[in-house]
């Protein structure tokens, strides 16, 4: 195991996540306690497809976890509209999570525990838990991916008081500004949900770009988001990587601002995942069939713009994000007021569910995997040796987490041919800064970076 994961220990990661726990929390986004959707709301009456009996679920239960942002949407869509129900998953539990490492720990003990046997999931969770990276003990515990949740949706966050001062997408005309707070008794310090993981790398990402080096010229730290929007509200936290729908909450709180998008960072990105305790999945095979046809029948109604509306009413209920539908509406629909002057009006930069401008959204991409992975070794998380020999390592592991071929089993059992991706690569990525990743040659996207921790 990595000397980093050595050092962000369970214990660790509790205490740093517990600091300053006098301050006020806002109910929402990771600050929420544990709690389960039964059949506590009634869903939507949805025809009860004609499942062969070659396709009936092994079991109707199964238990999912969820964090309170809008990547959970397909989860909770295809709960409340009778979507799971119509392909015989009729007894399916989401429970939301305190926080990432809340998640981890339900997975380990799974639902027999007391946990859940599968959820949303940041990435490269899946492929950490799988290898015992992240898990008590370092005990490794199989895990599949099964599908994308959704692509963007978030942002980053800035402090009221760098307005005006270049802390914006590029960031060339702020450097100054970093280096003098670097050598101040305060440095500018940013922070993230969960380590080595999607906004951690969103952060990492935007900084790098800009010639700030995000472990030596700034103060990150892991907090749960609402703990950092109480510290943004008193001066101690600069910076955010946050997820939708907390932008608008930060700028119509007049907290603070939002310096760039994901989906300004790198357009129709992948986001957050759907994975499960494999031995679930090598039980239930045609269980997890059918919760993927209820989830890409719930993805392609939410990226029906006419049903946003609705959407983000199911989502702001008391069970579920528990804030005002308003909060939600606007970012919903690719509307953002950015905090700075900034507007974006534009529903290709929108959460977006199943289809995006490059093509599949809820496909899981091998090639994504292999980019999350390639950030782990550039940020020192995993060893170089993942990625040398053209990835051999890293695509090892995702061949044997990754369940792409599940996913095209439940498309075409669901009718969804037309969307089936016809390669499990989506092929070279570009980034806002020009710098472009080829899955082919992984070594290759790492030494074009000027700023990264690996020797290579």
């Amino acid at each position: 195991m990595s000397e980093f994961f050595n050092q962000v220990s369970r214990r660790k990661f509790i205490v740093t996540a517990g600091v300053s726990a006098g301050a006020v929390l806002l109910k929402g986004c990771l600050g929420n306690p544990p709690e389960s959707v039964g059949n506590s709301t009634q869903p939507a009456v949805q025809a009860v497809a004609n499942i062969s009996p070659e396709q009936k679920p092994e079991t109707t239960k199964v238990k999912l976890g969820y964090v309170p942002i809008v990547e959970a949407a397909p989860l909770i869509i295809a709960k409340e509209k009778g979507f799971f129900a119509k392909y015989g998953m009729t007894d399916v539990e989401l429970s939301k999570q305190a926080s990432w490492g809340a998640a981890r720990d339900n997975v380990e003990i799974g639902s027999a525990g007391g946990g859940v046997d599968g959820g949303q999931w940041q990435m490269p969770m899946p492929h950490l838990i799988t290898e015992g990276k992240i898990t008590k003990g370092n005990q490794p515990i199989p895990m599949y991916v099964l599908c994308q949740l959704i692509t963007h949706g978030n942002g980053i966050a800035i402090a009221n008081k760098h307005l005006g001062k270049g802390v914006s997408l590029q960031l060339a005309g702020a450097k100054s500004l970093f280096a003098q707070l670097k050598s101040s008794p305060t440095p500018f310090t940013a922070a993230q949900t969960f380590p080595a993981v999607n906004q951690d790398f969103w952060i990492r990402y935007w900084l790098a770009a800009g010639g700030i080096n995000p472990d030596t010229d700034i103060k990150l730290l892991t907090v749960p988001a609402a703990q950092t929007v109480a510290n943004m509200k008193t001066g101690t936290m600069d910076a955010f990587s946050t997820g939708d729908p907390w932008p608008y909450r930060i700028v119509k709180d007049k907290i603070g601002y939002m310096a760039a998008l994901t989906a300004e960072i790198w357009k129709d990105h992948p986001e957050e995942y759907l994975a499960m305790r494999a031995d679930w999945v090598d039980q239930h095979p045609k269980a997890t069939k059918a919760l993927l046809k209820g989830i890409m029948e719930a993805q392609q109604w939410l990226d029906n713009f006419d049903n946003r509306k609705e959407a983000a009413e199911i989502l702001a209920t008391r069970n579920y994000f528990n804030l005002p539908v308003d909060i939600l509406m606007e970012p919903f629909m690719g509307n953002y007021d950015m905090g700075d002057g900034r507007k974006i009006n534009d529903k290709s930069m929108a959460a977006l569910y199943w289809k995006d401008g490059k093509g599949n959204v809820s496909y899981p991409y091998k090639s994504h995997d292999l980019w999350f992975i390639t950030e782990s070794v550039r940020w020192g998380f995993l060893p170089a040796d993942y990625i040398t020999n053209k990835g051999a390592k890293a695509k090892a592991l995702i061949d044997q987490v990754n369940r792409e071929d599940i996913w095209k089993e439940a498309a075409k059992e669901a009718g969804f041919t037309a969307d089936i991706p016809t390669s499990t690569s989506r092929g070279v990525e570009t980034f806002f800064d020009g710098i472009k990743f080829d899955p082919e040659d992984p070594e290759a996207y790492l030494k074009s970076l000027a700023i990264k921790k690996v020797s290579i």
